[in-house]
């Protein structure tokens, strides 16, 4: 009976201790509002419980965390201007965040400037980590050359010497998917396997419907829509009401649990696809803290997590251990403590590269599952048929195409 007292007394000493220490500040750079306004939600709901989980545990190094949270609106400058007034104004030590790669490389630089490293979550555009790649810039999520090698892979062996048509986002994550998957899938040659470009950020419903015509008229085989949010649930809808799911095979590149959740699992059903986490991946897999995670969050939030949520949730995780390492606050010891890092968190090992500070993990490829499958889950979210797996080090670029990229594009070969 003593013994539980004074465990329950130090237990309280301890939350009393980390809440009387000098928080640690880290930023969440993400969209509040707009087309993109769920994966931001949620980002914002997986950081808040890994804050509130660490912090329970007695916080880093024995101080708490503090979230400051701002809109990025999706627009660079605004992104930017963000990181700015948080590290000015609320001496944020790191910040983390986005949906547009645009944002986050313009956030990033921003970082940089004030010596702060920026995690990018949902930025897949090779560039990120690219040829704009620097010492400042993480990105935990894959990126289009890594979606490329999965699905690539896969629509080479399934659809071989079919032909594809290309609808793909006017803007850089657009065109790096695009010119990824051609690469791996065999489909360079734009007179055989054309494409149409839509309209980004602004895109109009006549836009998709001009896009989703010329596809019909080409008479391809495979449909690949390069969009997310809310210009993927519009082409859906269009798609539907053309009856084109019946004369083509729907690919969607990078797919998303919540876009997935607003056009419909009966509009979903087949459509292929890639990831780097899905809610169902820990219980297929036995991922126990993965496991953990989804039925905190589902509990909590009534719904599943998507993969934004997992990565915002385990970039908190992975700053909190890299200080702890580091034994500082210190952005250079923070820098050295990640590279190189490998780690298991809410999936099977992942590594923080050295030379590009991309997270190499593993990829799925995935299907969307028929209508009754996605309801018999309580939360009508079970989406995801997982068709293959690639490792990291398979999908990935190597050092030497990471190289030749850079140098391409007048870039130094190592960050800067």
């Amino acid at each position: 009976m003593m013994y539980r007292i004074l465990a329950a007394f130090a237990l309280l000493l301890t939350f009393q201790i980390t809440q009387a220490a000098e928080p640690i500040r880290i930023g969440l750079n993400y969209p509040e509002s707009g087309r993109y306004q769920y994966l931001g939600q949620q980002q914002r709901m997986g950081a808040f419980m890994a804050v509130e989980e660490i912090n329970a545990a007695g916080g880093v190094m024995g101080r708490p965390l503090e979230l400051v949270i701002r809109n990025t609106r999706l627009n660079p400058q605004r992104g930017a201007a963000n990181v700015n007034d948080m590290v000015d104004n609320h001496d944020v030590q790191m910040i983390f965040g986005g949906v547009s790669s645009a944002v986050a490389i313009a956030s990033g630089k921003a970082a940089k400037a004030r010596d702060r490293i920026y995690f990018g979550t949902l930025t897949y555009a090779n560039a990120t980590t690219g040829k704009a790649g620097h010492t400042h810039m993480f990105r935990e999520s894959y990126n289009a050359w890594m979606t490329a090698s999965a699905l690539g892979q896969y629509l080479e062996q399934q659809f071989a010497d079919k032909r594809f048509f290309y609808i793909t986002a006017d803007y850089s994550w657009g065109y790096s998917v695009e010119e990824s998957l051609r690469a791996k899938s065999g489909t360079g040659d734009v007179e055989t396997h054309p494409v149409t470009r839509t309209p980004f950020p602004n895109a109009r419903t006549r836009d998709f419907e001009d896009a989703l015509k010329m596809a019909e008229a080409s008479e391809a085989d495979v449909l690949v829509l390069v969009l997310g949010g809310g210009d993927m649930v519009r082409a859906v809808n269009i798609i539907h009401d053309m009856g084109l799911k019946d004369k083509m095979q729907i690919v969607w590149p990078n797919t998303s649990l919540g876009t997935a959740l607003q056009v419909g699992p009966a509009l979903m059903e087949g459509i292929i696809g890639a990831a780097p986490w899905v809610w169902s991946l820990p219980y297929e897999r036995g991922y126990e803290k993965g496991i953990e995670f989804v039925e905190t969050f589902s509990s909590r939030f009534n719904m599943r997590p998507s993969s934004a949520a997992a990565s915002s949730y385990s970039i908190v995780h992975q700053y909190k251990d890299a200080v702890e390492r580091a034994g500082t606050t210190n952005t250079a010891d923070v820098i050295r403590a990640l590279e190189g890092h490998t780690y298991s968190l809410l999936k099977d090992e992942q590594t923080w590269r050295a030379f590009d500070h991309q997270n190499v993990q593993s990829v799925y490829v995935v299907r969307m599952r028929p209508r009754a499958e996605v309801l018999e889950d309580e939360y009508n979210s079970n989406f995801y048929e997982i068709l293959d797996t690639i490792p990291g080090e398979e999908a990935a670029r190597t050092l030497e195409e990471w190289q030749a990229d850079r140098r391409a594009a007048g870039a130094p070969l190592t960050l800067q």
